[in-house]
């Protein structure tokens, strides 16, 4: 982290941000992966499968729309932006890994073979990534539904939001310049 609200920092401040940024991405992940893992995930039908998808791609944007905010008027919007990726994309893609699992567990013939946990995240990573290996093909025609909406979902998330995550740094570096205090 350089640049002119960084440099007029006591070494041990710009030590711990730089700490921070590499730490608290890292702290998140493996917090989003343990909820992953330890929440029971219970049988579902189909209809609450798409709900649950519903209401998780709106929790995503409900972070997202929250993390923008804070990065706007943070006082270190850089760090904010650093935190708000590591958190948004993983939770995008756990909603995804968490949807194809349950969809696997109440329709065994949805996926090319049966998906436990690591299964689905690593499908939902495979879409995301845009490698296809082909080991684990969507069946069901609701299925192939569910990976469209993610493959769409992927390029609003790459492209549009970091597009947003990058104006609202942009927009906490001028309010800084302007004078303005934040966090």
């Amino acid at each position: 982290m350089t640049g002119p609200q960084y440099d007029d920092l006591p070494a041990v401040t710009r030590r711990w941000m730089m700490f921070r940024a590499v730490v608290s991405p890292f702290l998140i992940i493996i917090g989003l992966l343990l909820l992953y893992y330890l929440l029971p995930l219970w049988d579902r039908h189909a209809q609450s499968t798409v709900v649950s998808l519903a209401l998780g791609l709106v929790l995503v944007a409900v972070v997202l729309a929250w993390q923008v905010r804070m990065i706007a008027t943070s006082r270190y919007p850089r760090l904010r932006a650093i935190e708000a990726l590591a958190l948004s994309a993983p939770l995008f893609l756990i909603v995804f890994a968490t949807v194809y699992f349950a969809t696997a567990q109440s329709d065994p013939a949805a996926f090319s073979q049966t998906l436990n946990r690591t299964d689905a995240l690593y499908f939902t990573v495979t879409v995301f990534s845009t490698v296809g290996f082909g080991d684990i093909v969507p069946v069901s025609e609701t299925t192939r539904a569910i990976v469209i909406i993610q493959m769409l979902g992927d390029l609003v998330l790459v492209g549009i939001v970091a597009r947003v995550i990058l104006g609202a740094v942009q927009h906490g570096l001028r309010r800084q310049e302007s004078g303005t205090k934040g966090d």
